[in-house]
């Protein structure tokens, strides 16, 4: 099973597998209350393509597009399938304020096909 959560909320036992996908630390998130057992900044968007972004609502379907052509020749996509694969469940972490327009959600709908 395959969750998306936000790094700002608990962390619980539900969450299996925890991965951060974000290129940057997320503000205010000590590394110990992060509970984290990976994280794979390499499968973020480019620094490029984040900053192009910004978050801007009328970007998303582009940056959507975007994202997932630099996955498709993203080497880090394979490990989190791998991760997949030795877990029950994995919870991709993220830290963005939007919950519907960013990049682990967008991750998320490329595991999942």
């Amino acid at each position: 099973m395959l969750r998306i959560k936000r790094i700002y909320e608990e962390p619980s036992s539900n969450d299996g597998f925890r991965v951060l996908v974000d290129r940057l630390w997320p503000r205010g998130v000590k590394k110990e209350r992060a509970a984290l057992n990976l994280w794979l900044k390499e499968i973020a968007p480019s620094n490029e393509l984040r900053t192009w972004f910004g978050h801007r609502p009328e970007r998303f379907e582009e940056f959507r597009k975007r994202y997932i052509t630099e996955l498709d020749a993203n080497p880090a996509v394979q490990q989190l399938r791998d991760i997949l694969k030795d877990h029950a469940t994995v919870t991709i972490l993220f830290a963005a304020h939007d919950l519907i327009m960013n990049q682990a959600v967008v991750l998320h709908d490329y595991l999942s096909q």
